[in-house]
């Protein structure tokens, strides 16, 4: 894997001794990442239980245990990966950032964390509009692994992966051409769509794929939008684009 001797690489040709502050700096932007993961977590299940009205079966809690533990993975890994860019995630202020992209994002979050934990406790605790079989529920964990995969090799790779569409050009903003990106221009937004696509197969709900699949339309418009922005105002993206051919769906878009 050319991409991961490439990382190694650079990680070797930094100093081997880190300074006390830096390293409890790390540190603490890695506790501060998995609290707030589980803090966002813990608000989807009491919404989501809230609104079947109990501890509806097994299925649920099987969803919501794997998803703590694509939060621990992920976390653990970008902290062992790429530490710093958990700093520049926690960020709140960031110069330059799209206004678009700002509605977009916060949208699309209370989405995924308020109306899809909703319709889904309604759907299958409630009143129990729909059902997805077990075989549905296999293919839901398989989205979710992928999903788990992709996110990280893409902020391991990419140390501009801010949550915020801008460019960086405090931080020497250049292409990533590497890993993920040599596949599609934007993995994460696929695989922030695959982890949502998880979420009503494993637990079993039919009528969660609308705000699934409203979320799925925001982030494809988040996506189109960003590309322009980085074809029209990042060196040596649109010769990038001319050699990744696809923005989020290998063979398709």
């Amino acid at each position: 894997m050319d991409w991961y001797a490439q990382f190694l690489s650079q990680r070797q040709s930094k100093p081997s001794a880190m300074p006390e502050t830096d390293t409890k700096r790390l540190r603490a932007a890695g506790i501060k990442s998995f609290l707030l993961a589980c803090v966002m977590l813990a608000l989807q299940m009491t919404i989501f239980f809230i609104s079947a009205g109990y501890a509806f079966g097994i299925r649920p809690w099987m969803f919501f245990g794997a998803s703590f533990m694509h939060y621990t993975i992920s976390t653990a890994a970008q902290y062992k990966l790429n530490p710093e860019l958990l700093v520049q995630r926690l960020k709140r202020k960031r110069a330059g950032s799209e206004l678009w992209d700002e509605i977009l994002m916060r949208v699309s979050n209370l989405t995924v964390l308020i109306a899809v934990p909703v319709v889904a406790g309604l759907d299958i605790g409630r009143f129990q509009w729909s059902s997805l079989d077990i075989p549905f529920a296999v293919l839901g964990f398989v989205f979710l692994a992928l999903s788990t995969i992709l996110i990280n090799w893409a902020m391991a790779v990419n140390p501009y992966f801010e949550p915020a569409v801008r460019i960086q050009k405090d931080r020497g903003h250049t292409v990533i051409s590497s890993g993920p990106y040599k596949i599609v221009r934007h993995p994460g937004y696929l695989a922030g769509i695959l982890f949502t696509l998880s979420i009503p197969l494993i637990i079993g709900s039919v009528f969660t794929f609308i705000p699934v699949g409203i979320y799925a339309v925001l982030f494809i418009i988040r996506t189109s939008l960003e590309d322009r922005t980085l074809r029209e105002e990042l060196d040596g993206y649109a010769e990038y684009a001319l050699q990744v051919r696809y923005k989020l769906l290998p063979g398709i878009w």
